[in-house]
């Protein structure tokens, strides 16, 4: 797609996102910079990316008949999914039948939106290394899959995730028998689609995690290739990223291995797009977490570090532009959380927050907060990663959530 449209008129580049929260609200700017025509989908009103599009919609986007009925009336030329709660068998319907192309595919999203989708992609298709996995459809089967009742037992201790959630949810740690029951629930209650299936993951007892972003995008020869950002480092808390920073050091063989994992997984899945890829390092040994065909919570720091931030690199990649994928300056993010259940809440010390030096803040404007609902991130740039960090966290706590 190397001609763009003027938006609002005949010949306008229409691009659809399919989930409006922080993330999106990012890439539809990117998009708009670009001069492109946004359409905003979310299951709620006045989620963040609506208010700065063109065009909001809501529906069910799990629901196939009423995301078929918004594509056919709206007619973009791309579909951006931007979360997991999508009627993706749809949207394979939707590709095949050549109505609308979906960013990265319509596979891609099918797969990843699954965590056993793409666990057997990556482990069993292309033999890439990965923790020790077993799916589970009933707390007796996840018992039986920790103890080895059918096989190798995962052991403890082993982490156990719904196969369709996101941010973490539903996702905890198993350090003996007595926390089965509780894990088990707590991944029902978790889970973005009621689908009664875990898996349980031995765990990896690693040096370090990271994101490791991954952009395919079209040469001037309109060849794909693959580029990688600088890798960045994390710390989640219950698989829920609280702060990030960038770059995170890495052997040179650690770094090969990683580059080599995400570029045989995103091959694989196809398309154009930034694809976040969750990797496990223990010293120059590197495991195969997650992939995520779209921008990600822990590359929100690249808002701070690049020249171009993942949501634009998004955007370029998607409409078949150049990307740069350079570091500008080290840096780090940090969350800022709701801190209370209430709807229309008000911050206070935004502006304590913006004296820490070097210090950006992006408050999200979801309509309702939850204590522990990501409301707003701090970033932060520095000389260095330790002081970015330092800031970021400092701001963000700087920042104050309050009922209106």
């Amino acid at each position: 797609m190397t001609t763009l449209g003027t938006p609002l008129s005949p010949s306008a580049t229409r691009v659809m996102l399919l989930g409006s929260g922080e993330l999106g609200k990012e890439v539809l700017i990117a998009l708009q910079r670009l001069g492109v025509e946004t359409i905003a989908v979310d299951r709620y009103e006045n989620a963040p990316g609506q208010q700065v599009a063109h065009h909001a919609r809501t529906i069910t986007m799990s629901d196939p008949e009423q995301l078929k009925a918004l594509i056919e009336a709206e007619k973009p030329q791309l579909v951006v999914p931007e979360i997991e709660a999508i009627a993706t068998p749809m949207l394979q319907q939707l590709e095949e039948a050549g109505v609308v192309r979906v960013i990265p595919t319509a596979r891609a999203a099918r797969l990843t939106m699954d965590r056993e989708g793409i666990r057997r992609l990556a482990a069993e298709t292309l033999g890439v290394p990965t923790s020790p996995y077993k799916f589970c459809d009933s707390l007796a089967e996840l018992q039986a899959a920790i103890d080895g009742a059918n096989g190798e037992a995962i052991g403890y201790p082993c982490i156990v995730k719904p196969v369709m959630s996101s941010s973490g949810k539903g996702q905890s740690k198993i350090d003996g028998p007595a926390d089965v029951q509780k894990a088990w629930d707590y991944a029902m209650a978790g889970g973005r689609v009621s689908h009664g299936r875990v898996i349980v993951e031995g765990f990896i007892d690693f040096d370090y995690e990271i994101t490791l972003l991954t952009v395919r995008a079209l040469d001037a020869s309109g060849a794909v290739q693959t580029h990688f950002c600088d890798p960045i480092g994390h710390v989640q808390v219950s698989g829920d990223y609280v702060e990030s920073w960038q770059p995170h050091p890495m052997s040179p063989v650690a770094l090969q291995k990683a580059q080599g994992i995400a570029r045989a997984v995103t091959s694989d899945l196809g398309g154009q797009g930034l694809f976040g890829v969750e990797l496990f390092v223990k010293g120059e040994q590197v495991w195969f977490s997650e992939v995520s065909p779209r921008p990600h919570d822990t590359g929100m720091v690249t808002m701070a570090t690049q020249w171009q931030n993942e949501f634009e690199l998004h955007a370029r990649a998607i409409l078949g532009l150049p990307v740069d994928t350079s570091l500008k300056s080290p840096g780090a993010s940090a969350v800022v959380y709701g801190g209370v259940d209430a709807k229309g809440i008000a911050f206070d010390g935004v502006a304590h927050a913006l004296a820490v030096p070097g210090v950006d803040v992006r408050l999200f404007g979801k309509p309702e907060s939850f204590v522990k609902r990501r409301m707003g991130v701090a970033l932060a740039h520095a000389a260095d990663v330790d002081t970015a960090r330092r800031n970021a966290k400092e701001a963000a706590s700087r920042v104050k959530p309050r009922q209106a």
